[in-house]
């Protein structure tokens, strides 16, 4: 893969901001050149808060409309804001109950995160068990610039000294990545 533009969004106190930082720690680690760059929306919890990623040579950050590779959603009501993003064949990985409408052209991933962060006692989980999803259903086809051993590797590292943190992040994550396979 040259290169991949990804759109992540959410709202504040949903991990969007780590869940980039992994992402873009990962590709760091097979040798890619990566751009990142936030949008936050009100400063304060809940306001809407996008993030650019781009994980090979670009000459810019931001990833323009219609250019990017996927959308990573942490709200369904997000992917209406933000899917003007995507390319035409562009994939959506959701946090939802069910599919949002309106997406014709756009392979589409939907998976209850909420609930299954608080099934798993962590409801800060979501982003995680997300990632783990895309991975899943992603990364096998060379849809997604790293696989889920990649960053179970980045997770290990990043947070080496918080053993419950990395224990409880490393087990959402794997969450993600078992239901992604069903």
């Amino acid at each position: 893969m040259t290169g991949q533009q990804l759109i992540i969004s959410g709202v504040g106190g949903q991990g969007i901001l780590f869940l980039t930082r992994i992402l873009a720690e990962t590709a760091i680690g097979q040798g890619m050149p990566v751009m990142t760059s936030e949008t936050h929306g009100m400063a304060q919890r809940g306001g809407v808060v996008i993030s650019h990623l781009k994980a090979g040579e670009f000459p810019s950050p931001l990833v323009r409309p219609g250019r990017a590779d996927g959308l990573i959603a942490m709200k369904g009501e997000n992917v209406a804001i933000h899917r003007h993003f995507l390319s035409p064949g562009g994939w959506i990985v959701v946090n939802a109950k069910a599919a949002p409408a309106g997406l014709d052209g756009h392979r589409v991933h939907v998976i209850d995160a909420d609930a299954l962060a608080l099934e798993l006692g962590n409801p800060q989980s979501l982003n995680l068990i997300l990632l783990g999803f895309a991975l899943a259903r992603l990364a096998a086809a060379g849809n997604l610039f790293c696989t889920a051993d990649q960053v179970i590797g980045t997770i290990e590292r990043r947070l080496s000294e918080k053993g419950k943190l990395r224990d409880a992040s490393l087990a959402a994550l794997r969450l993600g990545i078992e239901r992604g396979t069903l």
